[in-house]
């Protein structure tokens, strides 16, 4: 069985789910899944995970995430991007770009963003995009995100190109629309790739073809995921005990989540080190 990370460029017009079916079929395997989905209409880089790493996935998800987005200023949708219906449309002056530099930087750091209603979450186990289709609103509670850089990329006569870096759970269309708002006029967003989800990089993406037509040399190493997390290596009597799950005394810095190697340096999981003891709190077995 292939066990590792694909970091797969997908295609504007293709749901995460399509990219997943794909890979299904060209590895000829079920136990395939993606981190972080993209917006069909939306490119760019999405981790596919495919064997044992995707136990892994839920740490790839919470990694942070960077976007080159154009908004369209003068309208609105009701899906916030170019692919609704409009809902509102309003001529307009466009700001200069000291004015729209400003207001691109106040969205820097924590905030609240209420979600789309044409998003892929769930409430009473039905997806908002369902019930938005369905003609259906319903309250959705703002939930907080970080945006940690954002700059200002072109301006023409009625778009914004932008770069911003940010936390997980973050919408861009809303975002798109809320700059609109600050700006008080109407915009959606018209554009969007994904740059980066965590360590998984664009310019090292691979595409649906190149991935068909070499599927051995797109396979990442599974721990490719958790280059974020500070790593440890244990010797081999340690590395036997924490693949039995087993607590092992350790003097060492404490540390929420540890990518834990063997003494011949291969990935075994991921541990929690705590008062001199680590606990294993996930154990991979590539074997």
């Amino acid at each position: 069985m292939v066990n590792g990370f694909i970091n797969i460029l997908k295609p504007p017009g293709m749901t995460s789910h399509d990219v997943v079916s794909f890979i299904r079929r060209t590895y000829g395997m079920k136990r395939v899944g993606h981190a972080g989905t993209l917006d069909p209409a939306a490119a760019g880089v999405l981790p596919v995970a495919l064997g044992q790493a995707t136990r892994l996935i839920e740490y790839t998800t919470d990694a942070d995430k960077s976007y080159r987005a154009e908004l369209t200023l003068g309208f609105e949708t009701d899906t916030g991007d170019d692919t609704g219906q409009i809902t509102r449309k309003e001529s307009f002056i466009l700001p200069s770009r000291s004015q729209i530099e400003t207001v691109l930087e106040s969205f820097i750091g924590k905030s609240e963003q209420v979600p789309p209603m044409y998003s892929a979450i769930k409430i009473d186990g039905k997806k908002m995009y369902e019930l938005a289709r369905a003609g259906i609103t319903v309250e959705r509670k703002p939930r907080s995100i970080y945006i940690e850089k954002i700059s200002l990329i072109n301006i023409s006569q009625n778009t914004i190109l932008f770069d911003v870096t940010c936390s997980k759970g973050t919408f861009i269309r809303t975002l798109c629309t809320d700059i609109g708002n600050k700006l008080n006029i109407p915009a959606v967003m018209s554009f969007l790739v994904r740059t980066r989800v965590g360590t998984f990089l664009l310019d090292e993406s691979f595409t649906l073809e190149e991935v068909q037509n070499d599927t051995t040399a797109a396979i990442l190493q599974p721990d490719k995921a958790l280059l974020h997390l500070p790593s440890l290596s244990l010797s081999e009597q340690a590395s036997k005990s924490f693949c039995y799950g087993q607590t092992i005394p350790l003097n060492e810095v404490n540390q929420l989540q540890l990518r834990i190697y063997d003494n011949n340096n291969i990935f075994i999981g991921i541990g929690q080190l705590s008062s001199g003891l680590l606990s294993p709190t996930k154990v991979m077995s590539f074997a």
